[in-house]
């Protein structure tokens, strides 16, 4: 007699269940949750290089306030000099900020001359007389450069002041500067550390003096065996890991050349790890109905597929010019589709966080090469030029006292040619170093790289400017000329044009500089990796420039057609 077929078809549905849905289910549990203990470990070494990373940012924000401070009192050194006595009549809000404990002149031998409150403008000596009762280690004769003081405790405002101090030799008198490190730390590190409530920051001086603490564990003091407090005042930087109160702590410390200042950050790394392994465990159950309902769902499948990996493929190519926000939209799709985003929207996030840490590095190599340029041009200015100009003068001397014609033939042959090599040296030097740049602004920089590029060669260059003309930081304003300075170059050399244009716009928004022409073009890369391969090393000098403030290049180019190379930099973030 035949067996009934439902418990068969019972049993087989259990049996399928059991061999296929449940052991697949039960294995990604277990590997879920199997792998929280090495998630542990890969979290706290993420955070520490986190908290490493971003103490050493925030010291480099410091070191550069830092510097920032000493340039204005040099600058204020120069307006004593070029001045008629001590005044404070041009001092703005943001000397007020930056110098919170006022200004003050002193001669040479400590006394004070004239100060300034910074909060009112109005003269007062209270403060300053309490800094020339006491040595307080200002600038003397002898320092060429800013000096600054050790910290030391304002009793009447009960507050640590720090001065910073130059000598100007013309005058005989000190130029010297207060402020606070604590409103210093303050508002420098709440760029690096925004919205951090469970991070604890030490700012000590190299006496292990506490200048500035903030967050739950915040003190008045710190113990000399603190960790991280030695390595930093060694000039060291790192992380350590600390039990206390039955957790780990995760100590960053980096140091803080100008002052000797060390920079202290703890935090518990539990803190930060415990969401992500909370969203790691719940994995698992979002898993197992997915899979389910694949099984269900497999003609709908195609149309999930197709159209979601087509817009994937369109928002890889622009990650693959620098768009890294593109990658972040949704594109739907089957969750095979998804997770593909998600690995592309990582590994963007990856690539970003390698390119920033690259910004520094590149800007440093940058800023060498800039030096670099200003160094052999003022060499050449000072030394090859005199020198030319020195032969030139002899060879008109020489004409004066030699008869023979053919010997005046060859010695004015001679003076043209030192004429035609100081010419070509002098332009070689403002090649190098744009003083245009640096007295007059990026536009009339650019007109005269225009000016100069169109008479020496068959190219005719136009130069348009729309807008309101501002000015930015040094840096930006460079880099713009160099990004000009080298299409223009490329220009000549390589797309045979009659013509060319360059045109910059100042937009609410953003700055855009445009070089195009009228040449022969090229086939453009792919993508920025193929710059270098394809022997582009202009294109990916100029890209590097722009990434470096936040700008994107565009390039557009056809065979026959011309180039067209754009520059987008966005405004607010590169005002001088």
């Amino acid at each position: 007699m035949k067996k009934p077929r439902a418990p068969f078809l019972r049993g087989l549905t259990v049996q399928l269940l059991a061999i296929t849905v449940l052991p697949l289910t039960l294995l990604l549990l277990l590997i879920a949750f199997g792998s929280v203990s090495l998630h542990q470990q890969d979290m706290r070494a993420l955070v520490g290089e986190r908290d490493e990373r971003a103490v050493q940012s925030a010291a480099a924000a410091l070191a550069s306030e830092l510097h920032h401070r000493a340039a204005t009192i040099s600058n204020l050194v120069a307006l004593a000099e070029l001045s008629d006595g001590p005044s404070f009549t041009s001092t703005t809000n943001d000397l007020a900020s930056d110098f919170d404990g006022g200004l003050a002149y002193l001669d040479e031998d400590g006394h004070l001359l004239a100060s300034t409150d910074s909060r009112s403008g109005a003269l007062q000596s209270g403060f300053w007389d309490l800094v020339t009762q006491n040595d307080f280690s200002l600038a003397s004769p002898s320092d060429a450069q800013p000096v600054f003081s050790a910290p030391f405790l304002d009793s009447r405002s009960n507050r640590i002041f720090i001065i910073v101090s130059q000598y100007a030799p013309l005058r005989n008198i000190i130029v010297a500067g207060a402020f606070t490190p604590e409103n210093l730390a303050r508002e420098t590190l709440s760029a690096s550390y925004p919205d951090i409530h469970h991070l604890t920051i030490f700012l000590l001086d190299p006496s292990r003096r506490l200048l500035f603490s903030s967050g739950p564990l915040a003190a008045d003091s710190l113990p000399a065996d603190h960790p991280g407090v030695t390595e930093a005042l060694r000039g060291e930087s790192g992380t350590l890991y600390v039990e206390k109160d039955n957790a780990e702590h995760v100590v960053a410390y980096s140091p803080i050349p100008p002052t000797g200042w060390a920079l202290i950050t703890e935090e518990e790394w539990e803190m930060v790890a415990s969401p992500s392994l909370q969203l790691t465990q719940l994995a698992p159950l979002v898993v197992a109905p997915a899979f389910i309902l694949a099984l269900v769902a497999l003609w709908f499948v195609a149309t999930r597929i197709v159209r979601p990996l087509q817009r994937l493929k369109s928002k890889a190519a622009a990650l693959a010019w620098g768009d890294f926000d593109a990658i972040t939209d949704p594109v739907g799709g089957i969750s095979e589709v998804q997770h593909l985003q998600m690995e592309l929207t990582e590994m963007s996030r990856k690539v970003q966080s390698a390119q920033e840490g690259l910004h520094d590095y590149i800007g440093a190599i940058t800023s060498a090469q800039e030096e670099e340029r200003l160094r052999l041009a003022r060499e050449l200015h000072d030394d090859t030029i005199q020198s030319v100009i020195a032969l030139k003068q002899r060879v008109q001397l020489a004409q004066k006292s030699v008869k023979d014609q053919t010997s005046l033939r060859t010695l004015r042959e001679l003076e043209t040619l030192s004429e035609q090599t100081i010419e070509n040296l002098r332009r070689m030097t403002r090649a190098l170093r744009p003083i245009y740049l640096e007295d007059l602004g990026l536009v009339t920089a650019l007109e005269m790289l225009v000016r100069e590029t169109s008479p020496n060669n068959s190219l005719l260059v136009d130069f348009q400017k729309s807008g309101e003309e501002q000015r930015l930081s040094r840096e930006v304003e460079l880099a713009l000329y160099r990004i000009s300075q080298e299409a223009l170059n490329n220009v000549l050399r390589h797309s045979k044009a009659k013509h060319a244009q360059l045109h910059i716009t100042f937009g609410d928004q953003e700055i855009i500089l445009e070089i195009s022409d009228d040449g022969i073009g090229f086939q453009t890369p792919k993508s920025p990796t193929d710059f270098a391969p394809s022997g582009h090393f202009g294109l990916l000098g100029m890209r590097e420039r722009a990434d470096l403030f936040g700008g994107r290049l565009e390039v557009q180019s056809e065979a026959g057609k011309g180039t067209r190379l754009t520059v987008r930099l966005p405004l607010a973030s590169n005002k001088a």
